[in-house]
């Protein structure tokens, strides 16, 4: 099956025309670069269970957008797992792959307004010049005054500043950044022409409605830009939670990259009890042959947002 036709099928099983009628709205949106693993089900269950808790939406996106990282299938292997672990979402699956569109727009909004520029410098150039701060190299704004090879292809960066950009996260606390010498100037459009993580997320959250973002730690230190961005194209800010993350014998994140083993969607027991273990929840024995409907509404009864440890600062 091509990737046009399974996206097609996928959306034809979700349903269309969804308008949320809850005044949470929260959702999941996985990137399609592999099936889900032990780390993506702790998000994809904290924040439905963050959502169902208070009578809220809880929506799908498809974050599809950098198609040389895919894999073929992805998708449905995700939204089949989903549906394994007893995880139904509101509405149609959002495949960001059709917003393209919106992102050219956004982004042409933010160069008409001379909040952007554009960038020739290469990978290397920027590992030989620029500063390494806590989130990688620190952009230190060789293109600021116009792109130093004009006729090649370029990137588009935002302008920042040093203004500190803070927020209250639900588990975490106030966390914030100074992106001009944290960062530096962020890239929302790369040189292949693919959209940016920070731009697609802000214009979808804004677009989807989205009230409140429930996600792993790992995404925390992007929350300022993505602020960033959403006062730049004048979109609400939506309140963050960002959960705990599951480690390796070795205390590293699981990952995609780090080649965390997929789930086995036939020890959906077995998994459920895993994640809301790292979500600071213990189910009572009697649930142990229970099916996923049960194991969640007994959840969803007991949800509370997860203790932070000090890592997360």
């Amino acid at each position: 099956m091509d990737d046009v036709s399974e996206k097609r099928g996928l959306e034809a099983r979700t349903g269309a025309g969804f308008e949320p009628m809850s005044a949470y709205v929260g959702r999941f949106a996985p990137s399609p670069t592999g099936p889900l693993h032990a780390g993506s089900l702790v998000a994809a269950v904290g924040s439905y269970l963050a959502a169902r808790s208070v009578g809220g939406c809880w929506l799908l996106r498809i974050e599809d957008i950098d198609p040389p990282r895919e894999m073929a299938g992805a998708s449905d292997r995700i939204l089949r797992s989903l549906e394994a672990h007893g995880l139904r979402w509101d509405g149609p699956v959002l495949f960001q792959s059709s917003r393209l569109e919106a992102y050219q727009a956004a982004l042409d909004d933010l160069i008409a307004r001379d909040l952007v520029y554009p960038c020739s410098c290469s990978r290397s150039e920027l590992t030989a010049s620029a500063a390494i701060g806590a989130f990688g190299p620190v952009y230190p704004g060789h293109c600021r005054s116009g792109p130093r090879r004009p006729e090649g292809r370029y990137a588009w960066r935002v302008r920042t500043d040093n203004d500190l950009i803070a927020f209250e996260d639900r588990r975490v606390g106030r966390y914030g950044q100074r992106l001009e010498q944290e960062v530096g100037d962020f890239v929302v459009r790369r040189a292949d022409g693919l959209f940016a993580y920070q731009l697609a997320v802000v214009v979808d959250d804004a677009w989807q409605g989205v009230t409140d973002v429930v996600r792993g730690e790992d995404l925390l230190d992007n929350t300022p830009r993505q602020i960033l961005l959403q006062r730049l194209l004048g979109f609400l800010t939506p309140t963050y939670l960002h959960l705990p993350l599951v480690r390796d014998a070795d205390g590293q994140k699981l990952s995609k990259q780090t080649f965390a083993e997929a789930l086995d969607d036939a020890q959906v027991t077995g998994n459920l009890f895993a994640a809301l273990h790292v979500l600071g929840l213990m189910p009572p024995a009697d649930l142990r042959k229970a099916p996923a409907s049960e194991w969640l509404a007994w959840a969803v009864a007991h949800w509370r947002v997860p203790q932070a440890d000090s890592s997360a600062r």
